[in-house]
């Protein structure tokens, strides 16, 4: 499975999701102040795409009127293995929390920066799971020895994180 992600004006959206889509098409459109992001979860894109992204580890389902989270992470080509597999044992204890609705790992294919997106219920979800105790054993090792974000060769630029609504 693969989610299409497009990124652009609002004027842009709106045309694309009223002349490219059928009513059976589920697209996700979410919007910051600067720009409007769809989503699309298929194995072929109906939308423009400005990235593609192979999905690792996905649970819950996308949805509209959600606060989005993009933890956009750089990673070197001999880094990915061992990204990959920091998510794939990841604790799963996000889907345990209030206001938590979708988590998606998700592999660039056109590039080298990775995407955790996460779906909440409203911002404030959002904040309470990063003041969490369950956020703090996510992760624990951060910053630490043990952290991925301590190997050499693992990021080849700060990671950055979008938000949308």
């Amino acid at each position: 499975m693969k989610l299409f992600k497009w990124i652009g004006s609002k004027q842009e959206a709106h045309t694309i999701l009223k002349d490219s889509l059928t009513q059976e098409e589920e697209v996700v459109c979410l919007r910051n102040n600067e720009e409007m992001l769809l989503l699309q979860e298929t194995m072929e894109a109906s939308i423009p795409v400005t990235e593609t992204y192979e999905i690792l580890d996905r649970t819950g389902a996308l949805q509209n009127n959600c606060f989005a989270v993009l933890n956009n992470i750089p990673v070197t080509e001999e880094g990915r293995t061992q990204f990959e597999e920091r998510f794939r044992n990841r604790a799963g204890l996000i889907e345990e929390e209030p206001g938590f609705i979708a988590i998606r790992v998700l592999r660039p294919l056109q590039s080298d920066t990775y995407v955790i997106l996460t779906l909440w219920e409203n911002e404030e979800s959002f904040a309470n799971w990063q003041q969490s105790k369950a956020y703090s054993k996510a992760h624990a090792k951060r910053g630490t020895e043990q952290g991925i974000d301590k190997r050499p060769n693992l990021f080849p630029r700060p990671s950055f994180v979008t938000t949308y609504q």
